[in-house]
């Protein structure tokens, strides 16, 4: 799946012009923040804290009252485990993404500080603001700068050299969707390093201690201490755990491939960030970005990522305003005759379905194009 977007070649007036157009959505966006932002943000924090608890209880009672009362035990348990999974993505997504961005730094919480923020999730949040905030984020789709290219993993975009190991991409795409917390927790490690000799076990070991005190905490609290709460009931809590965990790690990862790997989303070559003005870096961001059609709901489980374009144009202003900003923002690139790319998370996902599919039967890389009008 190629694709047929053609954007108009801006001159450097015009991209002047679109840099300052978006600079200005911004600035009106940032004179309105205000009660609120934090209301919203406290109220995403209490409903996460509420329902992963209501989860956790179910859990336990459908554990240990199912054991005197059958009929109990399913409904209760996949209650709760739904429940559970609910609360995990609502943090992970709308909570701790967009709080550890800094979203709400100008507030003066200490819970809503971006730099001293943990999530749930088996990686640490300084690994996750160095992979995300500073690479990704500064260094969108460029090969060789930005790590989420492909994760390492994958081959997703012809520019990348075709390697035997990406026959088995499809299954390995499976598996990092089932294990998506643990692949970002390592993804800082540069394992390839080591294999490769580059890196001496003593300095791969020292970078593991903190992200393997991460998920130790992760497994002893999910694994072991709310099942032995249940007693010789500890299965069925244990394996709603599991499951919860598995449920919000499919969903974020097709929410962000959606969001970076669909047919239209462009990889740039390291020298089209050479002297890049503003508006070069929004032109940069706009086409390695797609957004996601869905409304409201659509909006909250996915972080506001539904709206990955305005998130990479402004990811610490608050997400919940991404959706307002869209309209003006969506106006800007179609009076500046740039394609906006969003669509229905089903369509959106069956392009990334079919990057994968397709980049992992061998093809010559392509030579990179002009920077700015490379195509997928």
């Amino acid at each position: 799946m190629t694709s047929t977007i053609r954007n108009r070649v801006l001159s450097p007036a015009e991209l002047d012009a679109f840099g300052n157009d978006i600079d200005a959505v911004r600035a009106r966006t940032v004179a309105t923040l205000g009660q609120r932002d934090v209301d919203y943000i406290r109220a995403v924090a209490s409903a996460v804290r509420w329902i992963g608890l209501s989860g956790r209880l179910l859990l336990m009672v459908g554990a240990i009252g199912g054991a005197f009362l059958p009929a109990l035990l399913w409904p209760l348990c996949i209650a709760g485990t739904l429940l559970l999974a609910l609360s995990k993505i609502l943090e992970n997504m709308e909570l701790g993404h967009n709080v550890m961005h800094g979203q709400f730094d100008w507030t003066g919480d200490p819970q809503l500080n971006g730099q001293a923020y943990e999530w749930d999730i088996a990686g640490t949040s300084d690994n996750w603001r160095k992979t995300h905030n500073h690479k990704h984020h500064t260094w969108t789709n460029v090969r060789g700068m930005d790590d989420d290219i492909g994760y390492g993993l994958l081959r997703l975009f012809p520019e990348q050299r075709w390697k035997p190991f990406h026959l088995f991409q499809p299954l390995i795409a499976v598996v990092f969707a089932l294990l998506f917390e643990w692949g970002i927790a390592i993804q800082d490690l540069r394992l390839g390093r080591w294999v490769a000799g580059k890196m001496r076990l003593a300095e791969l070991r020292e970078q593991f201690r903190p992200v393997g005190r991460k998920m130790g905490r992760q497994v002893l609290r999910d694994y072991v201490l709310w099942p032995l709460l249940a007693g010789p009931f500890f299965l069925p809590v244990l394996l709603g755990n599991v499951v919860a965990n598995v449920l919000r790690n499919l969903w974020t990862y097709t929410v962000i491939f959606c969001g970076h790997f669909t047919a239209d989303a462009e990889t740039f070559p390291r020298e089209s960030v050479r002297n890049e003005s503003r508006g070069q870096w929004y032109l940069r961001q706009l086409r390695g970005s797609s957004n996601l059609t869905g409304g409201r709901l659509m909006n909250l489980m996915t972080g506001n990522l539904s709206h990955q374009i305005e998130h990479h144009f402004f990811p610490d202003i608050p997400a919940n305003r991404y959706a307002s900003m869209a309209v003006e923002v969506r106006e800007i690139c179609a009076r500046h005759g740039q394609h906006y790319n969003t669509g229905s998370m089903p369509v959106q996902f069956g392009q990334v379905v079919w990057r994968i599919l397709r980049h992992a039967l061998p093809s010559r890389p392509r030579a990179a194009l002009p920077a700015m009008q490379a195509s997928a």
